[in-house]
């Protein structure tokens, strides 16, 4: 007979109260965390009465069934990730150990400010620097049950920190690996003083395809007056993890921001996507490229928010579905009352590589000023019988010719890419996936 102690499973006062004892933080962002588990305490669970989630069900989801906090060892081969390049940052379970990398970056960018690695790590160091943007609260923790569960429980996760002028050529990389079972409460914080410019690339990945597990992430990217920030996130969870997220980038004036996002993996995710234009001439392009198979469920909202006058907001999301796969987009442009001269425009494109998939796709405006121009689309269909007929003429199996018909109606995302290593990892990524069943 085995008798083994197990860490205690789900997320309850006694382990939140572990958690915080087991914390080297400065006593406001305590504070900040109770404030935010209190919130998680008192919101119930999301169901399909709320309007944003009337198409996504979770009563199958159970907290108890996860062991938070647990330090559980990744065995076998680790993934290496589909996007890397440039200054790596990789660990387990959200939980990134920066120490590998710290040479490296000391030899070319720590000397001009530029802070890149561990976000637990780097507070403790940094922490009168970094309270400024975190007590800026971008992803609001009283949203629902999760986005509290990770204000008040992060650990782990990402910090890129790069000062006023400073223009990093180099791309950062951070991989966040979750072993089957494994909880990942990865918080990512991306700040670009005044003038600054970078790009990162972030992903996630399972230590296998089947892995199960659980993700509540957050994401916040603050671009700051004149800086450029590419940002890159490819969710590549295994096909039994749940992946809940609420993400949101901050646009000063004369700010850019490109943010493109793969959504590859996961049973089940369910994912918020803000952009907030908030000084004028403000820019911000989003590209969604999502390929889904299986039971695969993805729902994503976004959400332009125009704050400011003369700002342009560009989003574009496209979505392939196989077997018994759903998609679920709500896309929302709004535009305040002073932000006159807008320009905004939304599109979700949708490829039914099945007869039993599903996409469903819900664009919406909220226009207060009077002078702007926004608009929207949406489009879902099948393969064309036609376009299959003469590429197999031509000598292609049909599983090629799909394949090709795939990777074409993805290439608009991947033109908007600047990044051609990224162009090409979402590419062979989703042309591996198209199988000739169903069409």
């Amino acid at each position: 007979m085995i008798v083994s102690s197990q860490p205690a499973t789900g997320f309850n006062q006694e382990v939140f109260d572990a958690f915080l004892a087991s914390r080297d933080e400065p006593s406001w962002l305590t504070d900040r965390r109770v404030a935010a588990w209190n919130s998680f305490q008192r919101l119930g669970m999301p169901n399909t009465r709320d309007e944003e989630w009337m198409r996504t069900d979770i009563r199958l989801f159970k907290f108890d069934r996860f062991t938070p906090f647990a330090d559980s060892e990744v065995s076998g081969p680790k993934p290496t990730g589909l996007l890397a390049a440039g200054v790596q940052l990789a660990g387990r379970s959200g939980a990134f150990d920066s120490r590998s990398q710290e040479s490296e970056l000391a030899a070319s960018w720590a000397k001009q400010g530029v802070l890149f690695g561990s976000l637990d790590l780097l507070i403790s160091e940094y922490g009168d620097l970094l309270r400024p943007y975190i007590e800026r609260q971008l992803v609001n923790p009283n949203h629902d049950k999760f986005s509290a569960l990770n204000a008040a429980c992060w650990s782990g996760g990402t910090l890129l920190f790069v000062p006023k002028g400073v223009q990093v050529s180099d791309p950062f990389h951070a991989l966040s690996i979750l072993s089957s079972g494994g909880v990942d409460l990865g918080k990512t914080l991306v700040i670009l003083e005044p003038g600054a410019e970078a790009t990162l690339l972030s992903e996630t990945a399972s230590t296998d395809h089947e892995a199960d597990g659980l993700h509540c992430g957050s994401i916040e990217l603050i671009v700051e007056r004149e800086a450029r920030l590419r940002y890159v996130n490819l969710q590549n969870w295994g096909n039994g993890v749940w992946h809940f997220a609420h993400q949101m980038g901050h646009v000063s004036a004369n700010a850019n921001l490109q943010w493109t996002i793969g959504a590859l993996g996961a049973r089940l995710a369910k994912v918020n996507q803000h952009v907030a234009l908030t000084g004028e001439d403000a820019e911000a392009q989003v590209n969604g490229a999502m390929f889904t198979q299986g039971k695969q469920h993805l729902s994503y909202n976004t959400h332009q928010h125009h704050k400011a006058p003369f700002c342009r907001s560009d989003l574009l999301y496209k979505s392939a579905l196989q077997d018994k796969s759903r998609t679920v987009w709500r896309g929302m442009i709004k535009v305040d009352k002073a932000a006159q001269r807008t320009n905004a425009y939304q599109r979700n494109d949708n490829l039914m590589l099945s007869t039993t998939a599903r996409a469903d796709s819900i664009p919406g405006l909220e226009i207060e000023a009077d002078d702007v121009r926004c608009t929207h689309g949406s489009t879902s269909g099948r393969v064309d019988e036609t376009q299959l007929f003469y590429a197999m003429t031509r000598g292609y199996t049909r599983q090629e010719a799909v394949r090709m018909i795939v990777t074409g109606f993805f290439q608009q995302v991947f033109d908007r890419i600047t990044i051609e290593s990224v162009r090409e990892a979402l590419g062979e990524a989703i042309g591996q996936r198209v199988r000739n069943l169903g069409v």
